[in-house]
């Protein structure tokens, strides 16, 4: 039996919250929303009693400027069949070289997660293709400035 595509979609958003929340890690997400462990917790939720339970928009525009994605706005837009864009403001963070480390793990780490979800029902759509192009590209680009700090390193 096909599942309600309004269940399909919240599941698609629930997963999102999760990767957003992950992201910042829950003590940091709880200090920047002034939510409890338990209340980001039911917001990301699959169970059958949560369901119907999503983060409030302040609140996730609150997390969302502290992550380094912003996962539940990129999911809404992708839902809607729009492409979001953004600049990222790599520049401004300091750290070069480890910052770029980091963000090359948490860029793999949002491409494995894509894939998981994509292949899960053994059929990649083309919606799902888009978005393991983008987060392909997304992880090139982290690639990219590891490679310009590597090279500013040794001149």
């Amino acid at each position: 039996m096909a599942k309600d595509p309004s269940h399909v979609r919240g599941e698609y958003l629930k997963r999102h919250t999760e990767a957003l929340i992950k992201d910042l890690g829950y003590a940091k997400a709880c200090e920047v929303s002034g939510k409890s462990k338990a209340t980001l917790g039911r917001y990301a939720s699959l169970m059958d009693e949560n369901s119907d339970r999503f983060i409030p928009v302040n609140v996730l525009v609150e997390l969302e400027l502290e992550a380094s994605v912003p996962f539940v706005t990129k999911s809404l837009a992708e839902l809607q069949q729009l492409k979001l864009e953004y600049e990222g403001d790599r520049d401004d963070r300091p750290g070069g070289l480890n910052t770029d480390v980091i963000l090359l793990s948490q860029r793999f780490a949002n491409l494995m997660a894509e894939y998981n979800h994509s292949i899960a029902d053994g059929v990649i759509s083309l919606n799902e293709a888009r978005r393991l192009l983008d987060e392909t590209n997304a992880l090139q680009q982290v690639l990219m400035d590891m490679k310009l700090h590597l090279q500013d390193q040794n001149h």
